[in-house]
């Protein structure tokens, strides 16, 4: 079966501070090197990767360099990276809004595409008009589109504004009826940039499950561009991570989502914070963080059923009333896990005086899952309830799917599913006849 979509050799050059690619002294030095000379492009041999961590040297950039690979009919293929790894123009160039600078795709089937608000549409026309204007696009006649309308408009949402002109539509609608549009009228490839997270969680989650729902029960090819893992992994059978224009991995979504994050998380087990700028509010300011076993050694990994303590020391600036501390858990997919407050009694008539203190919260041996957790700190008041400052990944520890059983650390149930890993107490089987 041929592939829905293949990827060769595609790279996209642009030259920095114009907005045409070139001045006509480089066409007319492109034209003749090769028309009249019969030699390469000579702009191609130039150029550097889109890092833009450093400063560059070269007025033309690599935005894509050398992208290869195959999307297969009926895959939802997940495309994430950090900012300007050239995600949103791998899409333009699938979508035909811009043209690579070299290579080709092949593409079996039409493309509905969506890559930011209000794609495909004409603000002087209403939005009734444009469904029936992206339906001709894709090579439908009226009676395909006028059997798909009613249930577009109803997944929109948008009913009561179909015969307002589309310039007068919010950002959110915009992305509603886009989204609607380019997802009934039936694609056999359907294309979404991050464009979704204009819409509102609702709409976000009616989304990701029509995406679902199309490559699953229809086996349609569907391109997503996320920079949330949790949707990615939700709706995403195979990822490709993006770095500085050129594919850094292309796997399962799992094993990509995790190298991802993994290249930009620099949280360690240990933090010290010094200074104005340290986490906290005018009256209290973080100084020191870290993770201790049983022992009350300091720890960046642990075993499965290994009790841990996250420690906090901070500074109280200047006398306040009682507080109470609080974590919150997270794993690798930036899922919270659990919240958990100290169980000191509130006493609003009491003074905590300036100094330095500390706090340690104890997590139980067999709780948290195999991999990485991170951690948050906050300070509390309740009745009423008020959030002093919440700080959310100051910490990390690594799990290991190991348990420690005397001098010896063995595996068992490697790779359970599941947020948290709790060891229950199940009785002995009893037998009832």
């Amino acid at each position: 079966m041929l592939p829905a979509i293949k990827f060769e050799n595609i790279s996209k050059e642009y030259r920095l501070g114009l907005i045409t690619s070139q001045t006509l002294n480089h066409d007319l030095q492109r034209w003749w090197k090769m028309n009249i000379q019969g030699k390469d492009d000579p702009y191609l041999k130039i150029g550097e990767m889109n890092d833009r961590t450093t400063k560059g040297t070269c007025d033309y950039i690599w935005a894509l360099k050398d992208i290869n690979f195959e999307v297969q009919q009926g895959d939802v293929l997940g495309i994430i990276g950090q900012n300007g790894a050239g995600k949103s123009t791998l899409l333009k160039i699938l979508s035909k809004v811009t043209a690579p600078t070299t290579g080709t795709i092949k593409a079996n089937g039409r493309i509905a595409s969506l890559l930011e608000v209000g794609t495909g549409f004409h603000p002087e026309m209403t939005g009734r008009e444009n469904i029936f204007m992206n339906g001709a696009i894709l090579g439908m006649n009226k009676s395909e589109i006028r059997s798909k309308f009613e249930e577009i408009v109803d997944f929109s949402g948008v009913e009561r504004y179909i015969d307002t002109p589309v310039k007068r539509y919010s950002s959110g609608m915009m992305v509603r009826l886009g989204f609607a549009v380019a997802a009934h009228l039936d694609p056999e490839i359907l294309v979404v940039d991050e464009v979704l997270a204009v819409g509102d969680a609702e709409f976000q989650k009616k989304a990701i499950g029509k995406m679902g729902e199309i490559s699953k029960g229809e086996g349609r090819t569907v391109l997503f561009v996320s920079h949330s893992m949790r949707a990615i992994s939700d709706l995403c059978n195979r990822a490709v991570l993006l770095s500085n224009g050129s594919v850094l991995l292309d796997d399962t979504t799992k094993i990509v989502v995790e190298k991802y994050l993994e290249t930009t998380q620099i949280i360690l087990s240990k933090a010290s914070w010094f200074g104005d700028n340290a986490p906290g509010n005018d009256c209290i300011k973080l100084r020191r963080g870290y993770i201790i076993n049983a022992e009350g050694e300091d720890i960046d990994t642990a075993f499965i059923n290994e009790r841990i303590g996250i420690c906090y020391e901070y500074e109280v600036i200047k006398d306040i009333s009682y507080f109470n501390h609080s974590i919150n858990v997270y794993n690798l997919m930036d899922q919270h896990l659990f919240t958990s407050h100290d169980d000191h009694k509130f006493n609003r008539n009491q003074t905590i005086k300036r100094g330095f203190y500390k706090t340690v919260a104890w997590i139980p041996e067999n709780l948290l899952q195999d991999g990485d957790t991170f951690f948050s700190f906050g300070c509390v008041r309740y009745d009423p309830f008020e959030l002093m400052f919440h700080e959310k990944n100051l910490l990390r520890i690594y799990m290991l799917d190991t348990i420690k059983v005397g001098t010896k650390n063995r595996s068992l149930f490697s790779g359970l599913p599941g947020l948290v890993r709790p060891h229950l107490i199940w009785n002995e089987r009893t037998k009832l006849k």
